[in-house]
Order: C-alpha cells, then structure tokens, then sequence
C-alpha cells in the first residue's frame, strides 16, 4: 500500500518539467528517418519564434516516449504509417520530402490532413498536435521560464511580519 501510494505521489513530478534526460525512449517505435520527420513535425506546429521550438525542446522525443509507453499497439502502429503517409503526400504535393519544404507548403499539408475525411489521417494529426502541445507546455523551458510553474504547495512563508492595524476604537 505505501509503495502505491508513493508511486501516485512521483507520477506529477514526471509529467511535469520533464527534461530531454527523463524522456529517453526504452524502445524504439519509429526508424531513425521517421524520427527526424516528427521532429520536423513538432516544429512546424510549435515553430521559433522569441521562444524555443518544439524541435529544439526535443518534444518529439516526448511525442514519441508517450506513444511507446502509453498508447496501445495499434497508435504506436499509426505514428509510423501517419508518418510515412505524410512524406508520400509531400513528395506527392511539391516534389520533395516533407523535411526540405518551406513552412506554407508544410502548414498546408498539416492542415489537409487535420480536415481530411480518412480517419487515420485525421487521428495521426490528432495525436500528434496534442502530444506536441502537452509536451511543449510541460517542457522544462517552459514550466521554468514562461509559466513561472511552482510545485503545489506552493511557496511557505513562515514567520512574516504583520502590520498593526491603526485602532479604530478612539477614533
């Protein structure tokens, strides 16, 4: 029982300000190449700006632990088809990998698959914008520098000062 309950405690602290080192993937569900193109995909959807990307997070590497850890086989089986269906549609759509497009034809074929009618097109964009933003947002950087995050309590101040009051009694 103390052993489960200790587990409940440690689990927010994982999810939460997670760092490149906590997020090494145990196995491996994607190749080396499809690795790359979801890096390419994370920063098309969370790009540079006066901030990081997600590429730079590393959030692909969140995206792609949370598929192999969390997500049944047949999620883990659609990353790697959603990944490659999106490289056919971009040598398809301009003629080269969707890696080597610039950032319109990117966000275009991103948001053809958003509103395509096959369903697994759909579900892969799904999972793999979400996943990028619950990465972004509990990344590191992020938690430490954008949202100013304080693990719950809180912070304790102890012993403060107190202001006395003026009377209001003779007044």
């Amino acid at each position: 029982m103390a052993g489960a309950v200790g587990g409940l405690i440690s689990l927010p602290a994982w999810a939460n300000g997670w760092t490149t080192e906590t997020v090494r993937a145990t196995r491996q569900i994607l190749s080396g190449s499809q690795t790359e193109l979801l890096a390419e995909i994370v920063e098309t959807i969370i790009p540079v700006t006066d901030t990081p990307g997600a590429k730079t997070l590393n959030v692909h590497q969140f995206v792609q632990k949370m598929v192999a850890d969390c997500y049944p086989k047949t999620a883990q089986e659609n990353l790697g088809k959603g990944l490659d269906t999106l490289n056919d549609l971009a040598q398809k759509s301009f003629s080269k990998p969707f890696a080597e497009g610039d950032t319109a034809q990117r966000t275009a074929l991103l948001t053809q698959l958003s509103q395509s009618t096959d369903s697994a097109q759909k579900d892969f964009y799904s999972l793999v914008k979400n996943l990028t933003i619950r990465g972004y947002m509990t990344s590191e950087y992020v938690m430490t520098n954008l949202t100013h995050y304080e693990f719950i309590p809180g912070r304790y101040h102890g012993c403060v000062p107190v202001p006395a009051k003026a009377s209001s009694q003779g007044k």
